[in-house]
């Protein structure tokens, strides 16, 4: 055990027992944490455990949403290249485990990760007994590190990103943060700057690669090609008809959207709004607001045969699960939650039809894809109705840049695919034997 690892056990554990008594009083209070506690302290259920009959077994951690969505494709994908292997997700945050229990809950088990303390980590990786442990994106955790390499498991980071904002605070811990990555077998990035960043901060150069971004993998697959047929009927749009789809819509954007809208209505009156609120029992108040702004809007769930076609310019859909498939009749997409602070909504759905994207500048919760969107030239942000409607009334001026930016988001989207099984190859390899190809992949 090296001086580093010493130091840190040492003070991560003084750190545990000083504030356990306020944790504790904290909980009972709030109710907060409370929850599935034995997991965070490392005692595993026995429930979980017999769901791992497979070999070899592999202990993936995932914190939140965005980290257990990558978890999900690349599990599929491991399950394609090692059938017999079973898998254990681990995730930080009360959402990321409500999802993750979603993905298979007959065989994947789920639990709360253990603190990053030996004796919290040491009964876990016991119990497991993981040939790999694998973690999601950039998380660096020293003694779960330690200690798996200690049980013999091998050590991966997938997907891994290092911001150019988090780097500098990365690179101030270098020399601590060094002895921590030479643990690692793996550094399976997603673009080459994340590879050469980990790198910078110590990784072997023969142990990182990039390999692409998972987040949005399935995302490409889902695309239904009769949807935009089935969905125009349903909406009664003609087909060279101007669409703007506004979805996940928040309180407050709408107005915004509304306004935007009537200037658009100046040059184009033709243009039809569909409005999709991220909770439709809102759907009730925006056409309130709708109409006393002076226009009719109709709810989808009475319009969408030949006695109950549309006749108002403006739509709300209240109907769950159609968001993705409406997408596909817009010629531009704006993205709620993103003109008040929310963190916005996945722009990857819109971009996978090819529809040129805008947000606000609330995506707090989408910084990955606004980047890979921007830098393909597929997404925009605007900041407010006159900068909404200047956007769109731009792009519907241009048909060859609308065009174009549609064929760019799209494009972001599907660079990545098939990141996932490349995220996975590297760690068959590892369980395989074949090191020597992980070292050499570059």
């Amino acid at each position: 055990m090296n001086l580093f690892y010493t130091g840190y056990t040492v003070l991560a554990s003084f750190v545990f027992f000083l504030a356990l008594p306020f944790a504790l009083i904290y909980a009972r209070i709030t109710g907060k944490y409370s929850d599935h506690l034995e997991e965070r302290l490392g005692r595993i259920p026995g429930r979980c455990l017999e769901k791992l009959q497979g070999h070899p077994r592999i202990w993936i951690h995932a914190v939140s949403l965005g980290e257990v969505r990558v978890a999900d494709a690349v599990i599929a994908a491991l399950k394609k290249r090692m059938p017999e292997c079973s898998v254990l997700l681990s995730t930080t945050t009360k959402h990321g485990r409500e999802l993750a229990e979603t993905l298979d809950p007959e065989n994947i088990p789920v639990v709360y990760a253990p603190l990053d303390l030996i004796f919290c980590l040491r009964p876990a990786l016991s119990r497991i007994r993981p040939r790999a442990v694998i973690f999601i994106e950039t998380e660096i955790w020293p003694a779960w590190v330690f200690e798996a390499r200690r049980a013999g498991a091998r050590v991966a980071m997938l997907n891994g990103r290092i911001s150019p904002r988090s780097f500098p605070s990365y690179r101030r811990m270098r020399p601590l943060l060094k002895q921590v990555l030479a643990c690692f077998d793996i550094f399976s990035m997603i673009q080459p700057a994340d590879r050469e960043r980990i790198i910078a901060l110590g990784a072997h150069p023969k142990k990182a690669v990039a390999s692409g971004n998972a987040k949005y993998e399935k995302i490409a697959a889902a695309l239904d090609p009769d949807a935009e047929a089935r969905m125009r009927q349903i909406l009664d749009l003609p087909e060279n008809a101007q669409v703007l789809v506004a979805g996940s819509t928040r309180e407050g954007e709408e107005e915004i959207i509304l306004d935007a809208y009537e200037k658009i209505l100046k040059i184009f009156p033709e243009a039809i709004l569909v409005i999709a609120p991220r909770h439709i029992e809102r759907a009730g108040a925006i056409a309130t607001l709708i109409n006393r702004k002076g226009h009719s809007c109709e709810f989808r769930t009475r319009i969408g045969d030949k006695e109950n076609l549309r006749r108002a310019k403006i739509v709300i859909v209240d109907t769950f699960g159609e968001l993705f498939d409406t997408y596909s009749t817009a010629t531009v997409v704006f993205c709620g939650a993103s003109l008040v602070p929310l963190g916005g909504q996945n722009p990857f759905e819109p971009a996978a039809w090819g529809k040129p994207v805008l947000y606000g500048p609330s995506m707090e919760d989408f910084t990955d894809a606004v980047e890979m969107l921007e830098a393909e030239g597929g997404g925009a942000a605007v900041s407010d109705s006159e900068a909404m409607a200047a956007t769109i009334t731009q792009l519907l001026k241009d048909p060859k840049q609308l065009q174009s930016m549609g064929e760019n988001a799209r494009k972001a989207v599907f660079k990545h695919r098939g990141a996932a099984d490349i995220h996975a190859s590297y760690i068959e390899k590892l369980l395989t034997g074949k090191q020597g190809e992980v070292e050499n992949a570059d």
